[in-house]
């Protein structure tokens, strides 16, 4: 069966080795994927800001790119958020995008999701000998109940899971949120900081680049030059 893979806009300008380690994961679970080239944004960005008209215009963009496979992945459940959970009210006032997106909705999974619940893994390419913690990003938790399909496929690679206190709480970045409450994210990151520290553990995983990006750089800031902040994907196929 075919995936159409959306490799974000953050992956594809600032860490394009996930989108790699994501490709081989979902390639070596026996599906052909492929990567649309013309693919932009989802839109969150502009949909977050109030941006309606051009935040439609990028979720259109996707419906064109995507629609002819049978699934959609997504290393992100920020992005996989805003497209299954965001994506009928920009479309609410146009019936022929709001069917075809009817149509595309229950093919939109994040990664560890579909590695989980479709692809049913069993195995992964990657192995983790030691310990780390688990960040639990608000979008895909929230959105769309990502909580132990990272966690199941954790244990796949051998690693001991060391959870932090208050895991599920935000990171401070929140898109666009991080830009105009400057302060108030920093002090939700140093509070994240904090938990990860206190968990003992020298790495923390998670699976949206941008809370990952938001909290490796307040660790750096805060004087931490050890503690490792890797995404899933490339713990599960062995790039990290």
């Amino acid at each position: 069966m075919s995936v159409g893979f959306f490799i974000t806009c953050l992956v594809d300008l600032m860490r394009p080795s996930i989108g790699f380690a994501a490709l081989r994961l979902i390639e070596s679970a026996g599906f052909d994927v492929e990567v649309p080239m013309a693919q932009t944004c989802c839109g969150q960005p502009a949909y977050n800001s109030g941006d309606r008209a051009t935040a439609r215009a990028l979720a259109a963009r996707l419906l064109d790119q995507f629609a002819q496979f049978d699934y959609i992945v997504m290393p992100s459940g920020s992005c996989g958020g805003m497209v299954r959970e965001h994506y009928a009210d920009l479309f609410r006032d146009d019936p022929d995008l709001a069917f075809r997106f009817e149509q595309l909705r229950p093919k939109v999974y994040e990664l560890t999701d579909f590695l989980v619940n479709v692809a049913r893994l069993e195995q992964v390419p990657g192995r983790y000998d030691g310990e780390l913690t688990y960040h639990d990003s608000c979008a895909g938790l929230r959105e769309l109940g990502i909580k132990q399909q990272p966690r199941a496929l954790l244990q796949l690679t051998g690693a001991t899971l060391k959870e932090m206190e208050h895991c599920e709480q935000c990171c401070g970045f929140g898109g666009t949120f991080a830009v105009k409450y400057g302060e108030i994210s920093g002090a939700i990151a140093d509070e994240k900081c904090e938990h990860i520290a206190a968990s003992g553990a020298p790495a923390v995983v998670l699976g949206d680049l941008g809370c990952m990006l938001n909290i490796e750089g307040r660790l750096r800031r805060r004087g931490d030059a050890r503690t490792r902040v890797i995404h899933i994907a490339e713990v599960l196929a062995g790039e990290s």
